[in-house]
């Protein structure tokens, strides 16, 4: 064990989005560090910022420029010494961090499903004709409209609860939140039916918090080591490579999950065009040695079935 650990006096700071769930999340790492090294409350300290994202409301994610929206500002904060580490929702998070920080912790993951949110429907066949289902996921509305090209999409942007707000206000019969948020905030009330991934396949990342540190800080490396999981850790280094590879980002409609069994890690992926007309899904297995490469080849396999614009 370390024999730097923080104190009241010099707590660790954690840095963190100001909404809800990214603050239940905050919370949740402070937790298990707090029982890691048997510390006290007040040898940590939360800090929440205010990001891009969560700022701008009135306009899609993909017009404002895609993943980073939801990091740029914490890793900031991060660089420059305000915090110590960042925690961040991984599917958020740009494939490559800033020179000077390292994203090489990863919690246990949480359910990685997408949920179905409706007052008077319980799956995507319920909905009506023609019904209006909000989303501000491009992957998402591709899947839906892939399902279902009659339905009309609309922007769904805000935290778990604006959604959920504009749900009861009637702007849409439907809408699409993850399980694992859901399940952070305590969400048991929520309308919700989960769908599982082959119906519906997931982000890359979804369900994971990742801890991030700058790259220099051996202290905190030391500090924080123990919550990474090692299962978690390998779906990471597959999925993140997939998308990587596939150059993806909050433009791209991309979802992908890596699950473990024994010695193998087992990798979906699927990419779609924007309106959802056409996807294309594979499927690898491998040693859980070859993660990385696993996503890699993956990538380029579908890479290899697509037209230049099937992103546009």
């Amino acid at each position: 064990m370390t024999k730097n650990l923080p104190t009241t006096d010099n707590p660790l700071k954690i840095g963190t989005r100001a909404s809800p769930l990214a603050l239940a999340q905050a919370y949740e790492v402070r937790n298990l560090l707090m029982r890691a090294h048997n510390l006290p409350e007040d040898a940590f300290e939360i800090v929440p910022q205010s990001t891009l994202g969560d700022r701008v409301q009135d306009r899609s994610l993909r017009a404002l420029g895609g993943k980073g929206l939801f990091s740029k500002e914490i890793e900031e904060h991060l660089l420059n010494g305000h915090v110590d580490i960042a925690v961040h929702s991984t599917k958020d998070m740009a494939v490559e961090q800033p020179e000077g920080l390292t994203l090489d912790v990863f919690l246990k993951r949480e359910n990685p499903h997408d949920a179905f949110v409706s007052k008077s429907y319980k799956s995507i066949p319920e909905l009506p004709m023609g019904a209006t289902v909000g989303t501000s996921s491009l992957r998402r509305k591709a899947q839906l409209l892939n399902q279902r090209p009659d339905l009309n999409v609309i922007e769904f942007r805000g935290s778990v609860q604006t959604r959920l707000q504009k749900l009861d206000a009637g702007l849409a019969e439907a809408t699409f939140l993850a399980m694992a948020g859901l399940n952070r905030l305590g969400q048991e009330n929520t309308p919700a039916h989960e769908i599982l991934s082959q119906d519906m396949l997931p982000a890359v990342a979804q369900g994971v918090i990742s801890i991030e540190r700058r790259t220099d800080d051996r202290v905190t490396k030391e500090i924080i080591a123990p919550l990474n999981h090692r299962e978690t850790a390998l779906q990471m280094q597959a999925e993140r490579a997939f998308l990587k590879e596939l150059d993806g980002s909050c433009q791209t409609p991309i979802a992908g999950i890596a699950r473990i069994k024994g010695e193998q890690i087992h990798l979906k992926g699927q990419v779609l065009r924007t309106d959802g007309s056409e996807e294309v899904s594979k499927e690898i297995i491998a040693h859980i040695s070859e993660a990385e490469a696993c996503g890699i080849t993956l990538a380029q396999e579908i890479l290899c079935e697509i037209d230049t614009d099937f992103f546009k």
